[in-house]
C-alpha cells in the first residue's frame, strides 16, 4: 500500500510517497481503507518534531480518518468488515489502509460523506471540550473566537451559536470575513497579517471590545496566539474564560495583571489528553456533534481535497494559514 511517511525533522517538503506492507490487525483492532484523511494544525507540528507527542520515524502523519473496515481482529464487537467509521488516531493516516483500536471508532452517520466524517473529530471535539468543560459556556454568552475561518475556528461558531451564544469572529481578511458570517458569526473583526507595534495592538484591542460590546467577551476562544491573544485579553469581560486551543502565531506572553483587573481565568483546552483522560465523556460528547449534526445546526466545511501524493501540499496550506474550513486528503 501506499503511505505519505515522513522519516526526518522538517517541514511538508520533506514527506514522501512510500510503499510499505499494509498492517495487519491484532486484538482488539480493525483495519481500515481510508477513504479520506483531514489535515489538523498538530500534523505541521508533528513533523517538524514541534508537537507534545514524537512517534518514532519513519511513520506516516494524519490524526483524523474516515474509511471502511476491510478486517476486524479478536475480540472486536459490533463492527463488521464494510462498515464505514471515522476515528481520532493521533498519526497514521496519511495511509491507504491503517489499523485503529477499536474503541477510538464511531460509525459514521447515514449520509455524511468520508470528507465530512473525517473533519468532524478533532475540530468539534475540540471545541464541544473546550466551549462547555473550560469555557462553561451559556445562553446570551459572548464569545470571541480567534481564526475564526480555520476548521476548528468555524467549528466554535456554529457550536457557540447552536449554545445560544453571541460570536464575534476575528480573521485576517474580509474575504475570511465572509466564510465566518455564512457560519453564523453576528459580527466580524479583521487583523493585521504584518506584525503590530503597540499601537496596533491598543487599536485591535479597541475593535475587539466594540465588536463585543461594553460588557466584553464571557468566552475568549483562541486558536492563533501570538500577537493577537493579548488584544483580545483586554477585551474580555469581568470573569471571562480565554481558552487556549493553539499558536499558529506563536506563543503569547501575556501580561498577568490583567487578569487580576478582570478577575478572568486563562484555561489550556487539550482535547487529546481530555480523550485518553475521560473516554466516556468524550463519546457522550461525540454522540452530542452527531445530534447537533442530524440537525443541521453544524456542517464541516471541507473547502479543498488533495489526493495522497500531494498530501505535502494540504500541510504546507495549513501551515501557511491559507487554508479556509477543512483540508482533505481523500484516498
Amino acid at each position: 500500500m501506499k503511505a505519505i511517511r515522513t522519516h526526518e525533522v522538517g517541514g511538508p517538503e520533506t514527506l514522501t510517497l512510500d510503499e510499505v506492507d499494509a498492517p495487519t490487525p491484532g486484538k482488539g483492532e480493525v483495519l481500515v481503507a481510508v477513504k479520506a484523511c483531514a489535515i489538523n494544525y498538530p500534523d505541521t507540528l508533528m513533523i517538524r518534531d514541534l508537537y507534545q507527542f514524537k512517534p518514532e520515524r519513519p511513520y506516516a502523519p494524519g490524526g483524523e480518518i474516515a474509511g471502511t473496515i476491510e478486517a476486524v481482529g479478536e475480540g472486536v464487537e459490533g463492527y463488521a468488515v464494510g462498515d464505514m467509521v471515522m476515528a481520532g488516531i493521533g498519526n497514521g493516516g496519511l495511509a491507504e489502509k491503517v489499523v485503529v483500536p477499536a474503541g477510538r471508532m464511531f460509525p459514521v452517520p447515514d449520509g455524511v460523506a468520508p470528507e465530512k466524517a473525517a473533519s468532524l473529530l478533532m475540530t468539534y471535539g475540540t471545541t464541544i471540550h473546550g466551549l462547555k468543560d473550560r469555557g462553561h459556556i451559556k445562553e446570551g454568552d459572548t464569545v470571541l473566537i480567534l481564526g475564526a475561518a480555520g476548521g476548528v475556528g468555524l467549528s466554535a461558531v456554529e457550536l457557540a451559536k447552536a449554545f445560544g451564544a453571541r460570536v464575534v469572529a476575528a480573521v485576517s481578511s474580509e474575504e475570511k470575513g465572509e466564510v465566518a458570517r455564512k457560519a453564523g458569526a453576528d459580527a466580524v473583526v479583521i487583523y493585521p497579517k504584518e506584525e503590530m507595534d503597540k499601537a496596533a495592538s491598543k487599536e485591535l484591542a479597541a475593535k475587539f471590545k466594540e465588536a463585543c460590546g461594553p460588557d466584553g467577551a464571557n468566552i475568549v476562544y483562541d486558536i492563533v496566539g501570538g500577537q493577537y491573544s493579548e488584544p483580545a485579553l483586554r477585551a474580555i469581560a469581568w470573569e471571562g474564560r480565554f481558552l487556549v486551543v493553539g499558536f499558529p502565531a506563536g506563543i503569547a506572553k501575556m501580561p498577568l495583571n490583567l487578569t487580576l483587573l478582570k478577575s478572568c481565568d486563562i484555561c489550556g483546552v487539550f482535547w487529546g489528553a481530555f480523550t485518553a483522560r475521560e473516554p466516556v465523556r468524550f463519546r457522550e460528547q461525540v454522540e452530542e456533534l452527531f445530534a447537533l449534526l442530524k440537525a443541521g445546526k453544524i456542517d464541516p466545511l471541507v473547502s479543498e481535497t488533495f489526493p495522497l501524493e500531494r498530501a505535502g501540499d494540504a500541510i504546507a496550506r495549513l501551515e501557511n494559514r491559507e487554508a479556509v474550513g477543512k483540508l482533505v486528503v481523500t484516498m
